[in-house]
């Protein structure tokens, strides 16, 4: 079976004990993908299971089924809108976003109307060379997620607005991010128990996994991949549970009302 994650610290730590065979599962083949690279990919019918994020999830067909385990969904952790020197507003300037079918770009978009819609343009940028870019001027602004949220001060950028902060605010609701979705002809039921038992041995042996965490790291300390784990993976992670599926349809109902993501088809578990 085609499993296909991010290489960060939340992912490697939930699926090395499944894909390792620390615990039981379907045998899996692994790849290590950006999200704006599952996110499209998956709208083409590639893998069999993905880390995708939410707001791709109304440009999935059928065939796929979102699992109730395995994602990233929560409190204080949504993503940053970043500037260099203090940026008053962004009319008028160049945004970089992490793919523009992510729950970041939604949530940028959501806060935008709310603002009255000043007029921006974006560019979809690997998410590890948005600060970079921003710090070097080529981006008047870069909208940022993961562990940006622990060192975009090295890079000596501001925080315009904590996007996670405004949704929390405004609706109450956690924040949906990532979501991890399956073809639907398979057994959904046996990956979401294998993806719950990883988890489990994950968080009853946090040793296991240290090591192979902090080679797909991407150069992280030990420290923010250890407060990147505390912070995306939580209760949230093993089950959606009702708050997080009321996030869910609160997130994609509301956009899909204001057009900016088709009607959701996928079924909420």
């Amino acid at each position: 079976m085609h499993l296909a994650h991010s290489p960060c610290p939340n992912d490697t730590f939930i699926y090395h004990a499944w894909t390792s065979g620390l615990t039981a599962g379907p045998a899996t083949r692994l790849t290590f993908a950006d999200i704006d690279v599952t996110n499209t990919a998956c709208a083409r019918g590639e893998f069999d299971v993905a880390k995708v994020s939410y707001a791709a999830l109304p440009h999935l067909g059928d065939e796929w089924r979102l699992l109730p385990a395995g994602g990233a969904l929560g409190r204080g952790c949504g993503p940053l809108v970043l500037t260099r020197g203090g940026l008053g507003d962004l009319a008028g300037r160049r945004v970089a976003v992490p793919s523009d079918r992510s729950t970041a770009f939604l949530l940028f978009n959501l806060w935008l109307r709310d603002l009255g819609g000043p007029d921006v343009t974006w560019e979809v940028v690997p998410f590890d060379q948005i600060m970079p870019a921003v710090r070097e001027g080529r981006f008047d602004a870069g909208l940022v997620i993961h562990e940006a949220r622990f060192t975009y001060g090295e890079y000596g950028l501001d925080s315009m607005v904590d996007l996670g902060e405004w949704w929390e605010s405004s609706t109450g609701c956690p924040i949906p991010l990532g979501a991890i979705v399956a073809k639907a002809h398979l057994d959904t039921d046996g990956i979401t128990d294998a993806i719950r038992a990883s988890l489990d041995y994950a968080w009853a042996h946090p040793e296991a996994s240290r090591t192979y965490v902090a080679e797909h790291a991407q150069e992280m300390s030990e420290a923010v991949c250890r407060q990147h784990i505390e912070l995306y993976v939580n209760e949230f992670s093993r089950d959606l549970g009702e708050e997080g599926r009321s996030a869910v349809e609160r997130l994609l109902g509301g956009a899909a009302e204001l057009g900016l993501v088709p009607r959701l088809t996928v079924p909420i578990p």
